[in-house]
């Protein structure tokens, strides 16, 4: 497979995987893997492919669901900056487990203020401290969610990523090795 055609093939793969775990059921709808995704896809392959996995990630999900709505052009502007802001991020950081909890917080904490601080009030008539009340709650658990997932999922998307295809006695052996960078 060229290089090309593995880069998209992996693109596709996660698009596809945080796309079928959104749809699992009985699952908070803010613990999901898309940022954990975007960081490591940020740092491979930069800022725009993380944006249009990002953007693409929630389209695809609005539109299979029919939820396409006010709230979607801010989750796919709030989610693009931070795919473009990734690639800036992880460009000079090394992939470690801190660098990812790191933009994992202020992340979602963005992104939270973005898509559940503004929409509410502005386009619903919601009041500030309503929204705000609202929102605590579902933040501190999107913060769980996405620390969780950035110290656990992002070192192994990121090393599925960027590794090389070489012939090895032991792939598990060899996996546990370059994750070892991330301790």
């Amino acid at each position: 497979m060229t290089s090309g055609a593995n880069k998209a093939y992996k693109f596709f793969l996660l698009l596809l995987s945080c796309f079928l775990f959104r749809l699992l059921p009985f699952r908070a709808p803010n613990v999901e893997p898309i940022t954990a995704a975007l960081m490591p896809l940020g740092r491979a392959y930069g800022g725009a492919l993380a944006f249009f996995f990002a953007v693409g990630s929630i389209l695809v999900y609005d539109i299979f669901t029919s939820t396409l709505g006010v709230h979607t052009f801010f989750t796919t502007g709030a989610f693009g900056l931070l795919g473009i802001w990734s690639g800036r991020y992880f460009k000079g950081q090394e992939a470690g487990i801190a660098s990812y909890i790191r933009f994992a917080i202020i992340g979602t904490l963005f992104f939270d203020v973005v898509t559940g601080l503004i929409p509410g009030p502005i386009f619903y008539g919601q009041p500030f401290a309503v929204a705000l009340a609202g929102q605590i709650p579902f933040t501190a658990l999107h913060l769980l969610g996405n620390v969780a997932f950035a110290a656990t999922l992002s070192p192994v998307i990121h090393y599925l990523l960027i590794k090389k295809r070489k012939p090895t006695a032991s792939p598990s052996r060899d996996l546990a090795l370059n994750l070892k960078q991330f301790n």
